[in-house]
């Protein structure tokens, strides 16, 4: 086995060099960390091996970048913890991995093996611990079999329903010594075998979308997973159908397509008489499938990679198990030889762009008041009108994420990166520090744009040191409202806290106000920009993306008490309705 710089045959490695040739073997290109004892050597041998390492500020960060480059890429980043309180900082970033069906590896050190169970430091029952957040947790058994575990744990973090998986590495594994006489060499595992459904199901399902009075496709993140973009525009063009994307799914077909109706979310989910779900689960961002969001008669058409999701919450009408790609490719070619169109000027289709007409008036009228400080529809409205089209939008932060949802449009797929299944804050900047990594190896002048509530910024605002020290051109915009969901204005604040301690009279929603978060930017060297008026945020951004080499932050004061338009339904709907 040759090391990269060496160029000669060794005839032994040390453990930190085994485990870096069995990643780069099984090409994985990124690693995310947080280092120390005892995984310092697996960082450098890593970086010898040609894996870029990126060292984070926090192992959460590091997992959630890590589980980002297995979404946008296909294969596993990887996050490399210490031990013990490490591991536990990266279990968040497991769990939403898992949630969101994002492939990542997650190797951390652990106490020596002949210290176990004496009390060793930072001890603690790593492997049993990472089972409940991911596919697999191993602890190899000797250096030996180090690759076969590698391979293992990629291959079944992107097979089936992809997810997180563990490899535990004791310490005095890291450094102790292998003749490569003694491994077990595994080649690259291949990409995951793509399933098809059975032609019997596929017609069914393409008899039932002929028949349907109120169809809709619904498009979710597993359809983007799939790559599946250009056969459901096909199908979408060659039904013409309507369609709703998740907020991940965005993109696969463009938000600006004429038969996109988002902008009528609620009442296309309610009155649908046969929805076709593309890679997304009926779950509580769909409303479990239940009233009062849809019809109680509604047919589920389902197609997902796991036959355990089918029939969750609502059985379907039909159930099409197999990748997205392969199983709407069948029902196009079932529609080429049995051609079949909805009709555009349906009771259905004018339903549909009634509402879209009225919410796209409402948000527009709520977008171009003048008056200060600034509405989330001002601030968004002011962002659209520059944003490039082909620009990936990170999002987090309730009403910031929720708005920006509806105002960002995205036009190619794998562009939007939020919350996700699992609801979680704090995953914007190790999301956009991945997509930039990954934007400047593969599109060099793709700009990544991370759009934060104050809230959400706060959970890994260090990152941004991160960002400076690697030259990422990230964007950061924090839409400011002083507080969690809301704020009080300053001259509230102060008068409130008047009153007595701040822990007991300010409201726990409450943020300092008009805090400077732009110069934490500019502490570490990048652009910071505070912002009160839309002349001033044009300015701002229209100077951040002329910037290429360094990211930027703009701080973008609005209103305290700004909220979203009113819904017609809440956003959670309560499990037993």
């Amino acid at each position: 086995m040759e090391v990269p710089g060496v160029g000669v045959e060794l005839e032994e490695l040390s453990g930190a060099q085994v485990i870096a040739e069995a990643l780069r073997e099984q090409d994985v290109q990124y690693m995310f960390g947080v280092v120390g004892i005892p995984v310092i050597e697996i960082a450098m041998a890593a970086q010898a091996a040609g894996i870029k390492y990126i060292g984070m500020r926090n192992e959460q960060a590091a997992c959630y970048a890590a589980s980002v480059v297995g979404y946008l890429t296909g294969r596993p980043g990887v996050c490399l913890a210490v031990s013990g309180p490490g591991l536990i900082h990266a279990l968040g970033g497991m769990a939403n991995a898992n949630m969101n069906c994002w492939p990542v590896v997650v190797l951390a050190g652990s106490s020596d093996k002949n210290q176990e169970t004496m009390g060793a430091f930072q001890e603690f029952p790593q492997v049993e611990a990472c089972r409940l957040y991911s596919k697999f947790s191993a602890r190899p058994s000797s250096l030996g079999v180090v690759p076969t575990i590698i391979e293992k744990a990629v291959r079944t973090s992107i097979y089936g329903r992809p997810g997180a998986c563990y490899v535990d590495v004791p310490g005095d594994m890291v450094t102790s010594k292998v003749h490569t006489s003694s491994l077990r060499t595994v080649p690259c595992c291949p990409c995951p075998p793509l399933a098809s459904a059975t032609p019997a199901a596929v017609r069914e399902a393409a008899l039932i979308i002929k028949n349907a009075k109120k169809p809709l496709v619904v498009v979710g993140k597993g359809a983007a997973y799939s790559r599946a973009e250009e056969c459901i525009r096909k199908l979408v063009d060659v039904c013409g159908l309507p369609f709703l994307p998740t907020p991940m799914g965005k993109g696969v077909v463009p938000d600006d397509h004429l038969n996109c109706v988002s902008a009528a979310r609620s009442r296309a989910l309610l009155n649908a008489d046969v929805i076709l779900l593309l890679g997304a689960r009926l779950n509580w961002m769909l409303h479990f499938g239940h009233p009062p969001r849809f019809r109680s008669d509604v047919k589920i058409i389902q197609v997902d990679i796991c036959a355990e999701e089918l029939g969750n919450n609502v059985r379907p009408v039909t159930a099409l198990l197999g990748d997205v790609k392969i199983v709407v490719q069948q029902l196009l070619d079932f529609f080429r030889i049995e051609p079949w169109f909805y009709p555009s000027n349906s009771e259905w289709w004018l339903f549909l762009k009634e509402k879209i007409k009225a919410n796209e008036e409402l948000s527009k009228a709520m977008a171009v008041k003048k008056s200060l400080p600034m509405n989330y529809y001002t601030v968004f409205h002011t962002i659209q009108t520059l944003l490039p089209k082909d620009c990936i939008i990170v999002s987090e932060g309730a009403n910031t994420m929720d708005i920006g949802r509806t105002m960002l449009p995205n036009y190619l797929p794998r562009h939007r990166l939020d919350a996700g299944t699992f609801g979680t804050m704090g995953v914007g900047l190790g999301f956009a520090i991945a997509a930039a990594l990954i934007a400047k190896d593969q599109t060099p002048h793709q700009r990544v744009i991370c759009i934060e509530g104050d809230s959400a910024f706060g959970f890994s605002g260090m990152e941004v040191e991160t960002m400076c020290r690697y030259n990422l051109p990230i964007v950061i915009i924090v839409v400011n409202n002083n507080g969690i969901y809301h704020g009080l204005d300053e001259g509230s604040w102060k008068k409130m806290a008047e009153l007595g301690k701040p822990s007991i009279v300010v409201p726990p929603t409450t943020l300092l106000p008009n805090a400077h978060y732009e110069q934490v930017m500019s502490a570490f060297g990048g652009k910071g920009y505070f912002v009160q008026t839309p002349e001033e945020l044009s300015k701002a951004l229209v100077s951040c993306l002329a910037q290429e080499k360094m990211p930027s932050l703009i701080n973008v004061m609005i209103d305290p008490s700004s909220d979203r338009k009113t819904q017609d339904f809440t956003w959670l709907t309560l499990s037993n309705m």
